[in-house]
C-alpha cells in the first residue's frame, strides 16, 4: 500500500551516526492573561458598544425598513420587469387559495367561509411586515388539522365555541410569534432536528388522508389524530358503504394528481399544478348541477361579503389552548421560516429570520380580529409562487384581491361545490408531505437519524400528533444531551516531515513518542462531560492505539499533553476536576502540559488557581512545542553520563561538524529517532525532519 506523503525528504545518502547535543528547545512563548484582564466583564459593555455603534450608522431609511419591511421591496421596484410576472404568480396562487382555503377550514372542522377569511386579511398585512418576498401565507395542512385535534377534545364542531376558540387560537399564534421574534428567539428551534420534522408530517399525511375518508366514502368517521380509532371507524361503518361520492372523489383525485405531475415534470403544462384545484372544484360543481346526485353532499350555504370587525372572545379557554399554541407556532415556524430561506436564497437576497416571525405572528393577530384561524406559510403555493416569477409582495397583494373578490362575488356559486371534491384537494395536497424518500436517505447515510425518524413517525401516528412530535423532540434532544456528555476525544499523532499533529485514527501514518500521549478533547468540558474525559484520560495510560511509535524507550507514560484549541469553554465542575486530574497524575508522576487553550478558557484556568497549580511553564502555543519539552525531559529520564562518555569520544569529530552546521536539528532530530543516534547525509544535512525548524 502506498504510503501518503506530506513533504519532501532533504536529499543524500543515510550515513555516519553522531551524539545527543543538549540545548534547549526554542519554543513560541504562549501570552498569559494579566491580572487586569477581564473578558468576561469586557463582553457585554462591546456588545452594548457595538450595538449603540450600529445604532447611530442607521439612516431614516434604515429605520422604515425594520418596521416596515415591505419599504426594501417597494422603493426599489422595476415596473417594466417586475409587474407582469408579480400580476401572473398573484392571480395563479390566488386561483389556488381559493378551493384550497375551503378544503383547509373543512379540515380545521371550521365552516368554509373562515378558510376564506383566513385566506384575505393576512395576506395584506403579511406583505406589509412579512420579509419574504415569495411566501404565500394562509390556511395549511398541518396547522389546520393540529387546530381540529385539541378542539375538538374541548368542544363539538358544531357548536359556536369550536369557531372563537379557534379565532382566539390564531390571536395567541399571533403574539406567541410576535414575541418569538422581538425577543430573537428563532434560534431554539434547531432543536429540532430535521429527522423529527420528515417524520413527524410523514405520519400527520397520513392521518390528514384517512381523516377525509368520510366525504369518499359517506359516512361518518370518528375525528382522531391517531390512526388505529380511524381505521376502526372505517370498518365499523362499511356497510353505510357508497358509491357515488367514492366514484366521484376518486375521479376528482385522479385529475388533481395528473394534472400535479404533470405541471412538475414538463414547463409548457406548468399552470396545470395551479389549476389543478379550481378545475375539480369546477368539474364537480359542473356535475353536480348537471345530475343532481342526492347521495353527495355539498358545502351548502356561504356567507357573502368581506368579513366584519369582532375582538376574540372566551379568554377563559386561553390557559388550556397555551400547550397547542406553542406547537402550532413551532410547527408553523419550521415550516414557513425553512421555506422563505430557501426562496429567499434562490431570488439573491438576504432574510431575517427574526422580522419573519414577527411578520408572521402580525398577520394573525390582526387576522383573529377578522374571524380567522391560525395561519402560516404553504409550502405548495409558495413553491407555485416562485415557479410562476413572483418577485416582490405585490404577487401577495393580487392573491388577496382575488380572495375579496371571491368573497364579495362568487360565494354563491360555493354552495353546490360536492364535500368529496374538497377533500380530494386536501389529500391531493398532503401526498407531497409523505416523505419516504428522506426515510431511505437516512437509513443510508446516519443509522441514528434514521432511528429518529421512525420513533417520531410511529409515535404520531399511533399517539397523536402532540405526543408524537414532543416524544420526537424530546428523543432529539437526548441525543444531543448524549453528544454532550460523551464527547469525542482523540489521540494525536505527529504526520511524517511535518509539525502538524493529527488525530491516529483518521491518520494511521502519524506516529506517537513513548512516554508521551498527546490527547485533542472536541467540545466544551463542563459538569456534564468531565466524567467521561477523566475516565478517557485514565485509559490512555494503559491502552495503546496502535500507532507507529519513536522517541526514547521507556515502560510508561510521563506526560499527558491537552490540546484544547476545540475547547470553546470551562465551567467550575472542568476547573475542579482539572485539579483533580493534576494531583493524581502527580502521585504517579505523571506531568500534564496544555497546547493551545482559547483566550476565555485560559482566563478562567488562570483565575481559578489551575495555570499556577500545572506551572506556567507547561502552558504552550502548539503541540509541537509541548512535544519538544516533554520529549528532551523523557530523554533526560532515560540517559546516564556512562552510557554516552563512549560514544562521545569515538564520534567527537563528525559530532562537532553536524553540531556547527545544525545544531539543534541535530540534537532534536536524534530524540524523534529514538535509539540514541541520528543519520546525517553527505553535505551535512539531516535527512529526518526535526522537532523545531531552523530559524535564519
Amino acid at each position: 500500500m502506498e504510503r501518503a506523503s506530506y513533504s519532501s525528504p532533504s536529499a543524500g545518502d543515510l550515513s555516519s551516526i553522531a551524539t545527543t547535543a543538549s540545548r534547549p528547545p526554542k519554543i513560541i512563548q504562549l501570552q498569559h492573561p494579566t491580572a487586569t484582564t477581564s473578558t468576561s466583564s469586557a463582553a457585554p459593555s462591546s456588545y452594548f458598544w457595538k450595538w449603540r455603534a450600529k445604532v447611530k450608522r442607521m439612516t431614516w431609511t434604515d429605520w422604515i425598513e425594520l418596521f416596515l419591511p415591505c419599504y426594501r421591496w417597494i422603493s426599489r421596484y422595476k415596473w417594466r420587469e417586475y409587474l407582469q410576472p408579480d400580476l401572473m404568480a398573484g392571480v395563479t396562487v390566488g386561483v389556488m387559495l381559493v378551493p384550497q382555503s375551503m378544503s383547509y377550514a373543512k379540515l380545521a372542522g371550521l365552516h368554509p367561509i373562515y378558510g376564506l377569511y383566513s385566506g384575505f386579511v393576512p395576506i395584506f398585512v403579511y406583505a406589509i411586515f412579512g420579509s419574504s418576498r415569495q411566501l404565500a401565507i394562509g390556511p395549511v395542512a398541518l396547522t389546520s388539522l393540529l387546530v381540529s385535534n385539541v378542539l375538538g377534545n374541548i368542544v363539538n364542531p358544531s357548536e359556536r365555541l369550536y369557531t372563537e376558540l379557534a379565532i382566539l387560537l390564531a390571536l395567541m399564534v399571533g403574539i406567541f410569534e410576535c414575541v418569538m421574534g422581538l425577543l430573537r428567539l428563532g434560534w431554539l428551534l434547531r432543536f429540532i432536528s430535521h429527522s423529527v420534522i420528515s417524520g413527524f408530517t410523514t405520519a400527520s399525511a397520513i392521518i390528514i388522508a384517512l381523516s377525509q375518508a368520510k366525504d369518499f366514502l359517506g359516512y361518518s368517521v370518528v375525528r382522531s389524530s391517531e390512526i388505529i380509532p380511524l381505521v376502526e371507524s372505517i370498518i365499523a361503518g362499511a356497510d353505510q358503504f357508497l358509491w357515488p361520492p367514492f366514484v366521484m372523489g376518486s375521479i376528482t383525485l385522479a385529475v388533481l394528481l395528473i394534472m400535479k405531475h404533470l405541471g412538475k415534470t414538463r414547463k409548457s403544462f406548468r399552470f396545470l399544478r395551479a389549476a389543478g384545484p379550481l378545475t375539480a372544484v369546477v368539474l364537480g360543481t359542473v356535475f353536480v348541477q348537471v345530475f343532481k346526485p342526492s347521495s353527495i353532499s355539498l358545502v351548502g350555504e356561504i356567507p357573502q361579503g368581506l368579513p366584519d370587525f369582532s375582538v376574540p372572545k372566551k379568554f377563559e379557554y386561553a390557559k388550556s389552548l397555551i400547550p397547542t399554541t406553542i406547537l402550532i407556532t413551532g410547527v408553523a415556524i419550521l415550516e414557513s421560516v425553512g421555506i422563505a430561506k430557501a426562496l429567499a436564497a434562490k431570488n439573491g437576497y438576504e432574510l431575517d429570520s427574526n422580522q419573519e416571525l414577527f411578520g408572521l405572528g402580525v398577520a394573525n393577530i390582526v387576522g383573529s380580529f377578522f374571524s380567522i384561524y391560525p395561519t402560516t406559510g404553504s409550502f405548495s403555493r409558495s413553491a407555485v409562487n416562485h415557479e410562476s416569477g413572483a418577485k416582490t409582495g405585490l404577487s401577495g397583494v393580487v392573491m388577496g384581491i382575488i380572495m375579496g373578490c371571491a368573497l364579495q362575488f362568487l360565494t354563491p356559486l360555493f354552495e353546490y361545490i360536492p364535500q368529496c371534491g374538497l377533500a380530494a384537494i386536501v389529500i391531493s395536497a398532503v401526498i407531497g408531505l409523505v416523505d419516504y424518500d428522506e426515510a431511505i436517505f437516512l437509513w443510508r447515510v446516519d443509522k441514528r437519524d434514521f432511528l429518529l425518524w421512525t420513533i417520531t413517525f410511529i409515535f404520531t401516528l399511533f399517539l397523536g400528533i402532540e405526543l408524537g412530535v414532543l416524544l420526537g423532540v424530546g428523543v432529539s434532544l437526548a441525543f444531543v444531551i448524549h453528544e454532550s456528555a460523551n464527547p469525542h476525544i482523540a489521540t494525536l499523532g505527529r504526520l511524517p516531515g511535518t509539525t502538524v499533529y493529527r488525530n491516529t485514527q483518521q491518520y494511521p501514518e502519524a506516529y506517537t513518542y513513548n512516554g508521551i500521549v498527546i490527547v485533542r478533547i472536541d467540545a466544551p468540558i463542563y459538569f456534564a462531560n468531565i466524567s467521561y474525559i477523566k475516565d478517557r484520560l485514565r485509559e490512555y495510560e494503559t491502552e495503546t492505539d496502535g500507532s507507529i511509535r519513536r522517541g526514547p524507550e521507556v515502560t510508561r507514560i510521563h506526560f499527558v499533553i491537552l490540546e484544547m484549541a476545540p475547547v470553546t469553554y470551562v465551567d467550575s465542575s472542568a476547573v475542579q476536576a482539572l485539579k483533580d486530574l493534576y494531583h493524581e497524575y502527580k502521585s504517579r508522576n505523571i506531568q500534564i502540559a496544555i497546547s493551545n487553550p482559547n483566550p476565555d478558557v485560559l482566563l478562567t484556568l488562570t483565575k481559578s488557581g489551575v495555570v499556577d497549580l500545572i506551572g506556567r511553564e507547561w502552558f504552550f502555543v502548539r503541540v509541537h512545542d509541548a512535544v519538544q519539552v516533554c520529549l528532551q525531559q523523557v530523554q533526560s529520564l532515560t540517559e546516564s553520563p556512562r552510557s554516552r562518555a563512549p560514544l562521545l569520544e569515538k564520534k567527537s569529530s563528525l559530532f562537532n561538524r553536524l553540531l556547527k552546521q545544525r545544531p539543534e536539528e541535530a540534537s532534536l532530530s536524534q530524540l524523534e529517532s529514538g535509539n540514541g543516534e541520528i543519520f546525517a547525509s553527505n553535505d551535512g544535512t539531516s535527512h529526518l525532519e526535526p522537532l523545531l525548524s531552523k530559524k535564519p
